[in-house]
C-alpha cells in the first residue's frame, strides 16, 4: 500500500514484481554512474585549461567509447528481455478469473466454477467504515488463493479500461471485443489495492481494484459460501 511522501515503489507481493524492482534498481544504478561520469567530464573540461594533444585524435579512445556503450546496453537489455518473457509465461494456472470493465465498476467471473461471479463497486465515502481507504475500498473483493498461479483475463463492455495492481506488477488493458490475459502469484496473504489505469470517462477515478489473497482453505470456504448464496 502506498503512503504519503513515498518516493519508491510499493513492496512487492509477487515474484514478478520482485524481478521488476531488481531490474529498476539495476538500470537506475547504471544511469546514475553514467550521469556522474558525464558530469565529472563536463566539470573537468570547464575548470581546467590544460589540453592533451593525444586525446584530440586517439583510436583507442574512440574504440572505448564505441564498445563500452554497447556493453552497457547489453547489460540492460538481457535482464529486460528475461522479465518480458516471464510476464507472458503462463504454465498450468490453478485458477482463471475474468475481469470485465464497465462504466464505472468491475465484474469478476471465476470461470472454473459454475455460477460464481459478482460486481465490484467502490464504497462511497459516506458509507466507508473506519480505517478503510477512501476511493480504494470496494464492496466485493476479488479473492484468490495465495502461492497459486492465477490467470487473469480482462475485457470491457463499453470503453477502454485497464486492470492494474501495482504491488503485484500487473497492468493489463481491458479492451471491448478483445480478451487479454496476464498471470500473477501472490506470495503472502493480504489486501492489495489498484485502480483503473486508463482514462475511461467522468468516473474513471472511482474504479478501484481490491485483490484479497488468502490461504487455500479459506479460499475454498469462500467459494462454497458464494455459490450457496448465489
Amino acid at each position: 500500500m502506498a503512503h504519503a511522501s513515498q518516493l519508491g515503489f510499493q513492496d512487492a507481493t509477487s515474484p514478478l514484481m520482485e524481478e521488476l524492482l531488481h531490474f529498476h534498481d539495476h538500470a537506475l544504478m547504471i544511469t546514475f554512474l553514467i550521469s556522474t561520469f558525464v558530469l565529472y567530464i563536463i566539470v573537468a573540461m570547464v575548470s581546467t585549461k590544460l589540453t592533451n594533444k593525444y586525446i584530440l585524435d586517439s583510436q583507442e579512445i574512440e574504440t572505448i567509447w564505441t564498445v563500452l556503450p554497447a556493453i552497457i546496453l547489453i547489460l540492460i537489455a538481457l535482464p529486460s528481455l528475461q522479465i518480458l518473457y516471464l510476464m507472458d509465461e503462463i504454465n498450468d494456472p490453478h485458477l482463471t478469473i475474468k475481469a470485465m470493465g464497465h462504466q464505472w465498476y468491475w465484474s469478476y467471473e471465476y470461470t472454473d466454477f459454475e455460477n460464481l461471479g459478482f460486481d465490484s463497486y467502490m464504497v462511497p465515502t459516506n458509507d466507508l467504515p473506519s480505517a478503510h481507504f477512501r476511493l480504494l475500498e470496494t464492496d466485493h473483493h476479488m479473492v484468490t488463493p495465495m502461492e497459486s498461479p492465477i490467470r487473469m483475463l480482462t475485457s470491457a463492455e463499453d470503453v477502454l479500461h485497464s486492470w492494474a495492481v501495482p504491488t503485484l506488477g500487473v497492468k493489463t488493458d481491458a479492451t471491448p471485443g478483445r480478451l487479454n490475459q496476464t498471470t500473477f502469484i501472490t506470495s503472502r496473504p493480504g489486501l492489495f489495492y489498484g485502480q483503473c489505469s486508463e482514462i475511461c470517462g467522468a468516473n474513471h477515478s472511482f474504479m478501484p481494484v481490491v485483490v484479497e489473497a488468502v490461504p487455500l482453505a479459506l479460499f475454498e470456504s469462500w467459494t462454497l459460501n458464494m455459490i450457496d448464496n448465489a
